[in-house]
């Protein structure tokens, strides 16, 4: 399998596209949540067709391609020396130009087909506090992908028309768009950001915080996939009076054999505060800048979370515990963003004001 995935790319890298000037109408249209721990691809009318994780596995000795997505996540801590399996986004933007093309090749080529002689048109998601040049980045990269036009919309935007909330009123709705790299939070009205705030904490972070509380705790090493089973089992963003327990198996510091102890929920929620603080204060500080009259909205319509760290147990509760203002999880909060680029593709007329970019 890994030699055809490899052969794959180098077909698509001298590969040329030849378009039928009889079929150029049939023009597909993609929107992607490209996304720091996962890119999921949605298709109009036939919704979220491609939900893998953003890793790409590299030959390191000649420099290919050798998986992607979840043939390439199933080799993280499992490779040898000579294969690096890479996240090639990081904290929501490209951290790797390369990588993340090919990878953008790859999914958009999956979803359309490799047959495909179409160019598609092509939305993608960014986080709210990106910069030009990682904007420019993200469009060059789905062009040279093979992308006919790429447009970039900022997550919020696109987790709130996702998530059904009417972005076009003249009332002050807040989502906090929670995914691997980055928490975005932004006030939105009149299909515009009226205040945002984005901080490069969220899933991964929480990760991260988890595995090293446990190597300070009971010296024990565990990887990433373990720390993310830890959060999802058993996870939660307050304690908890019936405690969930997990057996976690990893290796030891002091003797550097495998071993294996119990951990509890109230351990992960000492282990994560200092994440879940900084969460909770980029939403204090966006709602601090929002007008008065939309902080009333927001009072009476509440906060709306998407993305899938959102979906940690209890994080509503936290947030209202410390922002007073009610906080609900949006239906499906993982496909939000992915449903968003859809319906703006598919209505591009209606949506074209919070276009921030397009080639």
């Amino acid at each position: 399998m890994m030699t055809e995935m490899a052969a794959f790319f180098n077909l698509q890298i001298g590969r040329k596209r030849v378009v039928c000037p009889h079929m150029a109408f049939l023009t597909s249209k993609l929107g992607i949540d490209l996304g720091t721990a996962n890119t999921l691809v949605f298709i109009p009318k036939k919704g979220v067709t491609i939900f893998e994780p953003s890793v790409v596995a590299i030959a390191e000795q000649d420099n290919k391609i050798l998986a992607v997505g979840i043939e390439a996540k199933n080799m993280i801590g499992r490779t040898p020396d000579s294969i690096i399996a890479y996240r090639p986004m990081k904290d929501g933007v490209i951290a790797d130009y390369r990588v993340t093309e090919a990878m953008l090749r790859y999914f958009i080529d999956k979803a359309l087909g490799r047959w495909n002689i179409l160019k598609p048109e092509v939305m993608v998601s960014v986080p709210a506090g990106i910069t030009s040049t990682e904007r420019r980045a993200v469009v060059e990269a789905a062009i040279r992908a093979g992308a006919k036009n790429a447009y970039v919309v900022k997550e919020p935007i696109l987790a709130a028309i996702g998530a059904g909330i009417p972005i076009y009123e003249a009332k002050g709705h807040m989502v906090v768009d929670i995914g691997g790299g980055t928490t975005d939070v932004a006030v939105i009205s009149l299909g515009g950001i009226v205040a945002s705030n984005s901080v490069k904490v969220a899933g991964n972070k929480i990760d991260a915080a988890i595995a090293d509380y446990i190597k300070k705790t009971f010296n024990l090493a565990i990887g990433d996939k373990t720390a993310e089973e830890i959060k999802i089992t058993i996870g939660s963003a307050v304690p908890m009076e019936d405690e969930l327990s997990m057996t976690i198996k990893g290796r030891d510091f002091l003797t550097g054999l495998p071993r294996s102890t119990e951990i509890k929920t109230n351990e992960i929620v000492k282990a994560i505060s200092k994440e879940l603080k900084d969460m909770v204060k980029a939403i204090k500080d966006v709602l601090q800048d929002t007008p008065p009259e939309l902080a009333a909205d927001i009072i009476d319509n509440g906060i709306i979370m998407t993305g899938g760290s959102s979906q940690l147990r209890n994080l509503a509760e936290l947030v209202f515990r410390r922002t007073g203002v009610k906080a609900v999880i949006a239906d499906e909060p993982l496909y939000c963003v992915a449903k968003g680029t859809g319906i703006a593709l598919e209505h591009l007329d209606t949506y074209k004001k919070s276009i921030i970019a397009k080639r």
